[in-house]
Formats: structure tokens, sequence, C-alpha cells
């Protein structure tokens, strides 16, 4: 059986952790396990799928061709800032944020990350964090020794996927409908892993905010899209949000990565979904419920929360690409499996952090090799089937749906 050093080592991931000039670290080595298992949980329920393995870890560092990068992310948009009582991570990925931090530091910036630095040493991670939050910046504190449990972690438990259970839905012969609201790695990686397991995936965009990931390398984008249909709709009119509302009640799973207020806005109750039955998949950066239900995070920030670094001469850096994502979308992936099996609808709210947080602690247990680990680079699926485009199966779709 192969340990969870192997398998990370295997995985690509550890082959993008440490620095380009170094061998790589071998933290990081539960999160390897925890997609293991959660392939295996899939597998044992639907034995013909073809699934992907610990490899998928790499898979869009390896589309887009990066590698190591510490301190920074493979990326190069985020990395540790040191604080007075500890360290905190910050991604600058979008434009928004670049165009926030003036509004961060309060004062005009010349030098991002150099006036971030100097900005940065006087005061607490939970100063420095919560004010950034506030901004809609993904920004997390990074745990130290001695830390209480923040409040977050007092609400959840450190429960990575907190379950509600829901009504029975009718049993029928068709492919499971699965609609897939969310965007970028985590989310549609359940969608693909489910679609892989014979469930007819639409993904739904809106018309007016596509998917970021299409900008991005478009081979990993068709990995995880490829045979997938896929559905635009204006959220913004009456019309639009009736044609949601009308797919919702169609559909057995829904995944969804948005934070609450966003499907409100659409006149959707995820629970009045789940007591008709239907499987309602919530991926999050700290879940749903609770005090920090409504803050931002990325697959890199949202494991640096949890603890799920590496270490350099006292400085923490980045574990894998963006870890959290692919970690918490398999975990998504094998509880729905589990959910559809039930044949009920069941609310489940998936944790970015708290799985993250599960892979971290295994990953302190996981020890030093006893024995030469050689680190595999990162590689990725040959694409079968390219994506759709945007709205492509709008008549097939919407034509069913009525208007009132």
């Amino acid at each position: 059986m192969a340990t969870d050093l192997d398998l990370w080592a295997r995985s690509g991931a550890m082959a993008l952790t440490g620095t380009p000039t170094a061998p790589p670290l071998l933290a990081g080595a539960g999160a390897a396990r925890i997609v293991a298992a959660a392939l295996d949980a899939i597998v044992r329920r639907r034995p013909t799928a073809r699934l992907p393995g610990v490899e998928l870890l790499g898979e869009r560092a390896a589309v887009a061709g990066l590698t190591r990068n510490a301190p920074w992310t493979v990326g190069g948009a985020g990395r540790a800032v040191r604080a007075a009582d500890g360290w905190w991570f910050l991604s600058l990925a979008r434009e928004s944020d670049v165009a926030a931090i003036p509004a961060l530091i309060e004062a005009e910036v010349s030098d991002c990350w150099h006036d971030l630095d100097m900005w940065s040493l006087h005061r607490t991670r939970r100063e420095v964090v919560d004010r950034a939050q506030l901004l809609s910046l993904p920004a997390a504190m990074i745990p130290a020794d001695g830390d209480q449990p923040d409040e977050q972690n007092a609400h959840r438990g450190g429960v990575p996927i907190v379950r509600v259970p829901g009504g029975s839905r009718p049993r029928h012969d068709a492919a499971p409908l699965v609609l897939d609201f969310s965007s970028l790695w985590a989310g549609p990686l359940c969608a693909s892993l489910l679609g892989a397991c014979g469930s007819q995936v639409v993904k739904v965009e809106s018309s007016t905010r596509l998917d970021g990931a299409r900008n991005g390398p478009g081979d990993f984008y068709d990995l995880l899209h490829g045979g997938h249909d896929a559905v635009t709709i204006d959220f913004h009119t009456s019309t639009g949000r009736a044609q949601v509302q009308d797919l919702v009640r169609r559909a057995d799973v829904v995944i969804e990565a948005s934070r609450p207020r966003a499907m409100a806005s659409l006149g959707i109750d995820p629970m009045d979904a789940v007591s008709s039955g239907t499987i309602w998949v919530s991926v999050t950066a700290y879940g749903r419920t609770g005090p920090w239900a409504n803050r931002v995070g990325f697959g890199d920030d949202v494991a640096a929360a949890a603890g799920l670094v590496g270490w350099i001469d006292g400085v923490p850096v980045p574990v894998g690409d963006a870890i959290a994502d692919p970690l918490a979308g398999v975990t998504a992936a094998a509880a729905a499996i589990e959910a559809v099996d039930a044949g009920r609808g069941a609310l489940l709210d998936v944790s970015m952090r708290d799985v993250a947080m599960q892979a971290a602690a295994l990953s302190l247990t996981a020890g030093c090799s006893p024995y030469p680990v050689a680190a595999a680079p990162p590689v990725a699926r040959r694409v079968q089937q390219p994506a759709k485009l945007p709205g492509e199966d709008n008549d097939t779709y919407l034509s069913m749906v009525h208007i009132p």
C-alpha cells in the first residue's frame, strides 16, 4: 500500500512545493491521502467510472507550464506577509485585488508588495486580515503556535462537510441531472467527477459574468468541462431568475460556490430545494454559516488559513497549486455520490478551509521519509472533448422552462 509520502510524490503537487533552486518539500503529504481516499470512495460506488488519480493535484500547473516558486504561489500572485504577531497570506490574482491595496494601507502605492510588507509589520494578523476582508481581498491568517480556535472554527468545529438531510426524491432511470453554477476549480472538479460517473452535467453561467477560468489555459478548462452542456442566463432580469428557478426544480444535484446571498438574490432558498429532494452541494472558502460565511477565499490563501503550508527558514510558503481547490472538489464529489445513492435530498456544506485543515493534520503525522522520495513532475490528462461555448445549449434547456 502506498504511503502518504509516496502518493504526495506521485501527485505532482510535491514538485510544486518549495523554491525553484532547491529540492521540493515533503509538506502537504496529507493532501494526497485525502484525494486518494475520496477517489477510492467514488470508485467503490461507481466501479466502471474512469477517474483521474492523485495526479489531478498538479494538472493545472502542468497545463500552464508552472513549477514551484516559493515564497510565491506557482502563479506568482500571492505569498505570505509578516505581521507584528506572525504571518498572514494574500492573493492578488484579480485586477480588483491590486486596485484595492491603496484603500487597504490608506496610502498611495509605489511598490505593491513592498508597501504591504512595511504597512503590515506594525499590525496584528487579525487587524490586517479583518480590514482586507472588508475590502473583499482574499486574505487569511496563518495559524501560529498558541493560537486559540478562531470564531469560524468554533462555529463549525472544523467539520469539512456539514450535512443537512432533506426530503425524498422519486427515483428515475435517467442519468442524474447536475447543474453546475460554480467557477474556477473546486466546484467544476466536483462536477467533472460526477460527469465521469454518468451524470448529465449542465454548466450554468451568468451571461454578464462568465466563469473566469475561461480566460485561463484552455486545455485545463476543457479537462473540467468537456462533455458538459452549457447554458447562459441573465441573472439580473425577472425572466432570467425564473429560468434559474425552474432549472433548479428539475435538477437532481446543484453545485454552487457562491456566498449565501448570491442564491438569495435569484430568489432561491437551497433548503427549499433540499426539502424537495435535491442534493445541494455548496463549496465555499469557510462554509455557508458562521461569522466568516461571507469571506472571500481562493485555493492558496484558504490553504494557508488551514495551516497547510511549508516552511523555509521560518517563512511559510505555499503547498502545491491552490491546493484547497482540488481537495474540496474531490471531497465534495465523493459526498455527492453518496447522497445520490441514498435517494434523499441533502445540503452538503463544504468548507475548503476545513478540508485543508484535515490535510494539514495528516501532513504533520506523515513525518520524514526513511528513504529517498523522487517527486514526479505535474502531469495532466489528455483532453478527450473540448468544453462547449457559453450558452451553446440554451435552446435545449431554456426551451423547457415555463415562464409564468
